[in-house]
């Protein structure tokens, strides 16, 4: 039987408060046997007669940065009406990374500090895919930069590429990861997503919706939190909401509206997909009922500011009711909202009554399923690819292993231009002292604590911040502003950029 961790436990004291160390990965007996071959696979994967059991997340590391801005400090700063960032947007602090943190440094970070926390060898990992919108060189990958990690081990021998578009990136490269290790190519040894971003916007009303981090997944067979197969609900199609065409700025161009009503038309399509897979395997299994959201236990999504969640679970319970051949409107959650029978969704996306008649309707679920899981982002800010998987560590982060068991997470991903996929994590029913699950929620037990470990900038010292980034993040044979010592331990960050623009980085000690 799989065992994601030995029981040997040791502390590793940081500056700011104890970072866990976790105990390392083992294999499965058949993997372990089978994972260095180059002439034959494990069986499953040789022979195509069964699937790796339970293909999905065994760990989960975060990485943000160490200093915030606070919103309403920012809204007085801007000059805007109190509560046009905390209430208006849902947001109360923003990351942000100094000049010396880019893409690349973030993702060393995350990827390092995974695998150290869990004493995952090197050659155990057979695939490593990166997904980011944040893009500092046309042609070399993050990837690329991340395989000096593997340097000392001398594994090369590891598939999997960057993966861009928007804030999609890194559910591509979740499923791309878990259609590998459900492939003939699958050599037995684990898969590694890394979602990382820079989210930053010109001085404006989109500033306050940025923010920075990163999360890496190890993904493999037996996993705490299994992806449900064959019931993605995925949505793409050409709309210019949000694109980044100037290859010389880190800003996007956005258009507010237009990407708000994309983000909807691409949950109703997503969430109308995976309803109508999921309920013909129930049909095959013998069970005759629909899928609502009653079928969730959580429900997770992309997050560019926490109102807009909200209002999308809201949105959820709209589409249930009108999938409902006959809702009861005299009583229980869908009482009063009778007048809204007969509505198309396209007509809606706009509609201040439906929204808000919607969102107090569904204000307990709310609770319940979605918002716990939005602690992070509500401190943190926008991530872009990892947005949505920083939610599910929120959730990870204040739920007993107990509590978690046997639950489905419903998870909605949104990238802009478009792409968008809703899919689900079915959690392990084995909440026992020691079990994986145990295990994965207990690594992110500290979130809060790093989180309160973060120093607080002022407004005028982060727009001064932003100033130095935006005019030198392009500049060559250059030393970038900041101090390692800013950083948290174990970070990494950019040292130099040489006359031929190579990027050297370093690590801050533990």
């Amino acid at each position: 039987m799989f065992r994601l961790f030995s029981q040997a436990k040791r502390c590793l004291q940081v500056k700011r408060g104890l970072q866990k160390t976790l105990c390392p990965v083992r294999f499965p007996a058949a993997v372990e046997q089978n994972r260095f071959s180059t002439t034959s696979h494990p069986a499953q994967a040789q022979t195509g007669s069964s699937w790796p059991k339970d293909v999905g997340i065994l760990a989960l590391e975060v990485y943000f940065p160490s200093q915030y801005v606070d919103q309403v400090e920012l809204e007085k700063y801007d000059g805007v009406e109190a509560g046009k960032y905390t209430i208006g947007l849902g947001q109360k602090q923003m990351g942000f990374c100094a000049a010396h943190e880019d893409i690349n440094s973030l993702c060393l970070t995350v990827v390092h500090r995974l695998v150290e926390r869990n004493r995952i060898s090197w050659d155990s990992i057979g695939r490593l895919e990166v997904g980011t919108e944040t893009i500092i060189d046309k042609s070399k990958a993050v990837k690329t930069v991340l395989m000096q990690l593997f340097e000392e081990s001398g594994n090369t021998d590891v598939e999997g590429i960057d993966t861009t578009n928007a804030c999609y990136g890194g559910t591509a490269s979740l499923f791309n990861s878990a259609d590998w290790m459900e492939s003939s190519s699958w050599d037995g040894r684990y898969a590694l997503v890394v979602c990382g971003d820079i989210a930053v916007y010109a001085t404006g009303n989109a500033r306050p919706t940025g923010g920075a981090g990163a999360v890496a997944m190890l993904i493999g067979p037996e996993a705490p939190l299994a992806l449900e197969r064959g019931v993605r609900g995925t949505h793409m199609e050409h709309v210019y909401d949000f694109y980044k065409p100037d290859l010389a700025s880190e800003y996007p161009m956005v258009d507010g509206q237009l990407s708000i009503q994309c983000y909807f038309r691409a949950l109703d399509r997503c969430y109308a997909t995976y309803r109508k897979k999921i309920e013909s395997q129930w049909q095959k299994a013998g069970i005759n009922k629909r899928c609502t959201l009653e079928d969730f236990q959580f429900m997770i999504f992309h997050t560019p500011f926490c109102k807009l969640v909200q209002k999308s679970l809201a949105r959820v319970l709209l589409n249930d009711f009108l999938a409902s051949p006959s809702p009861d409107a005299e009583s229980g959650i869908y009482k009063g909202l009778q007048d809204f029978r007969n509505v198309k969704l396209e007509d809606t996306y706009s509609s201040k009554e439906v929204d808000k008649a919607f969102q107090k309707a569904s204000q307990e679920l709310f609770k319940q399923k979605t918002q716990p899981s939005l602690f992070l982002s509500a401190r943190n800010g926008n991530m872009y690819t990892p947005s949505v998987y920083g939610c599910l560590a929120s959730l990870l982060a204040q739920y007993t292993a107990e509590q978690l068991a046997g639950s489905r997470i419903g998870v909605f991903s949104y990238g802009s231009g478009l792409a968008a996929s809703m899919f689900s994590l079915k959690v392990s029913e084995n909440s026992a002292p020691g079990s994986p699950l145990e295990k994965l929620v207990s690594s992110l037990s500290d979130l809060g604590a790093r989180l309160e470990s973060r120093k607080c900038v002022p407004p005028e010292k982060f727009a001064e911040m932003m100033k130095i980034r935006e005019e030198t993040h392009h500049l060559v044979d250059h030393t970038p502003h900041g101090s390692s010592s800013d950083l948290f331990p174990g970070t990494w960050y950019l040292e130099r950029v040489d006359e031929k623009n190579r990027r050297n980085y370093a690590r801050r000690t533990l």
